[in-house]
Formats: C-alpha cells, structure tokens, sequence
C-alpha cells in the first residue's frame, strides 16, 4: 500500500514528514527511489532547518540527484492537497540552480561528502592496483564510494570516540573520507561518513558485521546502514 503524506506546503504536513523520517533515511525502502522524487517535488524549497529530518533527508536527495540521479522504483507514495501520484514522476527531474541553500546552524554541514576524489584517494587506488595487477592474476576490478550512517547506543555516546572506532578499521583497499555529525532527534546525532573502496578486496557487508557492529567498536557503535553507494570507475588488471 501506497505511503500517504497531506500537504507537505503547510507546517503540521512538514512535522508529519519530520516525524516519519525521525528511522528512516528514504521515504521507502533502503535506497533511493521514485517516491523519495515525489515527495521531494512538493517542497517548494529546502524546509527550515527546525525540521531536522526533513533538511538531513531534503539535503541527500539534491546531492543524488546533482551528481547520479535517482533510479529506484519505490513501492508507491501519494501526496493528498496537490496534483501528485507517484507514478506520473520522472525518475530523475532536473534540479533549479536557484535553490537556496538550507538554512543549518552547524557549520559541519558545509562538509562536502560527494566532492571530488582528492589527490590522496587518487594516490592510494594507484598503489592499490599496483599491487593486485603485481600478483600475475588477470582480473577486473573497480573502485565504489559508499556513504554511510553510524548510529550511537543512545544521547550520551561519545561521537568523538565512535568516530575513533571507525576510522581505527584498517583495511587493504579501504579508505576513509570526509565526515559530519547529523542530528537524529532527542538530542541524539549520528556519524555519516564517505569511505572510498576497492570492490575486490572490500565486502560493505563483512565491514560493517565482522568490523564496525562488533568488539570493541560496538561499544559506541549501535548500528550502521549504506545511505548511497556509487561506482566510481572499473578497470582491466592484466599480467
């Protein structure tokens, strides 16, 4: 069944919307998706900043859609109070230049995780098809960015050392990027940070089970979730 939202243009539709994205970090399911499109197209611009959600889920919508779009089919979402169904929305609608920026207090929220691969990054992915290509195994290879949400235990974990934590994680073909501090609600604020990797040598799953939700970083670490996953290029390693 279809998620329903009613008039998104007035306060108490924003609060309803806040209030359902308090879990989630899509509109349905756990990627982006046409009805994350939908619900988007009815906000005339960023909300205010008072609404914590909806600005953390506006702000990631606009990136996807500036930088790879927005494939997902969605289940179905409906907007009661305007001319919107789900069905009639392109998967990917070009985005206004003339947007203003959302209006956030905290200056961590000028943190581009989307830029541009850095000089380090470009460096590092060398280095590391160096030496697969040197074991004498032909293969093909390829090289993602993952965007992830790191979750605390509750209000009174130490985002400074559950950062610590992740970025203690060291792994062949696994490198760590730009990071900011989101708040969830309830005084509650979550780590969502860029990690380059190379697709043969890391498993996000394995990652995330075997290192980040388990001893000793689950002590600040409650759980994770893939917010975006992108590949970034795929290439030939030959003898």
């Amino acid at each position: 069944m279809a998620v329903t939202f009613h008039d998104l243009k007035s306060a108490s539709g924003l609060k309803k919307l806040d209030e359902f994205l308090l879990p989630r970090s899509y509109i349905t399911g756990y990627q982006a998706s046409k009805d994350d499109i939908a619900v988007h197209a009815e906000l005339s611009g960023p909300p205010s900043s008072d609404y914590v959600n909806v600005s953390r889920w506006y702000n990631h919508i606009e990136a996807l859609l500036r930088l790879s779009g927005v494939s997902g089919e969605g289940q179905g979402v409906q907007v009661t109070g305007s001319a919107t169904v789900f069905e009639e929305v392109p998967a990917s609608p070009p985005i206004a230049d003339t947007k203003a920026s959302a209006a956030v207090d905290d200056d961590d929220d000028d943190v581009d995780l989307f830029g541009e691969e850095t000089e380090e990054e470009k460096k590092a992915a060398e280095e590391r098809a160096a030496a697969v290509k040197a074991s004498g195994k032909k293969k093909e290879s390829g090289k993602s960015s993952v965007l992830l949400d790191v979750k605390p235990w509750d209000d009174e974990t130490d985002m400074k050392k559950l950062e610590e934590a992740v970025r203690s994680v060291k792994m062949d073909g696994l490198l760590w990027g730009a990071s900011k501090l989101v708040p969830v609600g309830y005084g509650i604020k979550k780590l969502q940070i860029m990690m380059t990797i190379v697709d043969d040598l890391v498993s996000v799953d394995n990652l995330i089970e075997d290192h980040l939700t388990s001893e000793p970083a689950n002590e600040h670490i409650q759980s994770c979730d893939i917010v975006a996953f992108n590949k970034i290029c795929k290439f030939a390693l030959t003898d």
